[in-house]
């Protein structure tokens, strides 16, 4: 197995991980939060989603994201300056939870992206450094911080679910 299928084999998991910790939500549940300030699922989802669009499309690519070519914000009904992190603690209790579907949908374009753009990447390319917020990087380092960060986020997600519903239910 070459580098790039190990990284696509690893962004394929998060799919399933996630699928699995969101399976059967309702919409009342993804929109939940135990306090005042804390996220909520859909807020989560969305978060995810949003940072690895940016990740993948101004970052790496150096393109806009599909947030704005693919007007998602209008399925999600979400001002199009929506920026999915950096949240005030009046911005979080305020935030309008998108409908499940529609952040999975966003979700899945963003992947899907994320996979054919992962496909294009030669051995030589993960060497590459990128210029981030938070300090200069390899491409091989924002793929890891992108699985890195989904898992943290669906661990948080499954905490969510656990604490509404029960274990493993």
């Amino acid at each position: 197995m070459d580098i790039k299928e190990y990284i696509s084999m690893q962004i394929e998991g998060l799919d399933h991980g996630l699928k699995r910790v969101v399976d059967g939500l309702k919409q009342e549940e993804i929109a939940w939060r135990p306090a005042s300030g804390c996220n909520s699922i859909g807020l989560i989802l969305f978060h995810l989603f949003k940072s690895e669009d940016s990740f993948i499309q101004v970052h790496l690519k150096g393109k806009k994201e599909l947030w704005e070519t693919g007007k998602w914000y209008n399925q999600l009904n979400l001002d199009a300056s929506e920026e999915g992190a950096h949240y005030t603690v009046e911005q979080v209790d305020n935030f309008p939870v998108p409908a499940l579907e529609s952040i999975l949908r966003y979700g899945a374009a963003v992947r899907t992206a994320t996979l054919d753009y992962v496909d294009t990447l030669q051995p030589a390319g993960l060497e590459k450094v990128v210029k981030m917020p938070f300090g200069d990087m390899t491409v091989a380092m924002m793929l890891s911080l992108l699985c890195g960060h989904a898992s943290q986020h669906t661990g948080e997600i499954s905490y969510l679910r656990g604490l509404q519903r029960g274990l493993d239910k």
